[in-house]
């Protein structure tokens, strides 16, 4: 039986940020960019259940914070989203590198069940 998802107002303006922002968002980015609509629990549990839906993945940016960006070509239960993350350590945003997809061999005995590539430097605006 499918888990029936609720579709809130909170839920439908997260995801839209996410979705528009064109980089990764940390919980306090939404919260700042969402001007009060929510708590800062809710934007917590919405994240998680945008996550959980696929529509969203977490990425740990170099200083531990955690951020979000939208899915990409994910499916129930398989993730698509197994790229490079890009962290400008000037303006500390991160960036999907959808482009450049890691390779590896784990060995025989591990099985893999989520990865984390984060490559920090200075990104092409900090640069300029």
């Amino acid at each position: 039986m499918q888990k029936k998802t609720r579709n809130t107002t909170a839920k439908q303006e997260i995801l839209k940020l996410i979705a528009n922002a064109g980089q990764a968002l940390s919980h306090v980015e939404i919260q700042q960019q969402l001007n009060n609509l929510c708590d800062r629990v809710t934007i917590y549990r919405v994240l998680n259940r945008l996550v959980e839906e696929q529509k969203i993945h977490k990425i740990v940016n170099t200083d531990g914070v955690v951020n979000y960006a939208a899915c990409h070509d994910c499916e129930h239960h398989h993730h698509n989203d197994n790229h490079v993350h890009f962290s400008c350590t000037i303006c500390k945003s991160v960036t999907c590198l959808d482009n450049i997809i890691p390779t590896f061999q784990l060995p025989a005995d591990y099985q893999m069940q989520e990865m984390n590539f984060m490559i920090a430097g200075i990104c092409p605006n900090c640069k300029a």
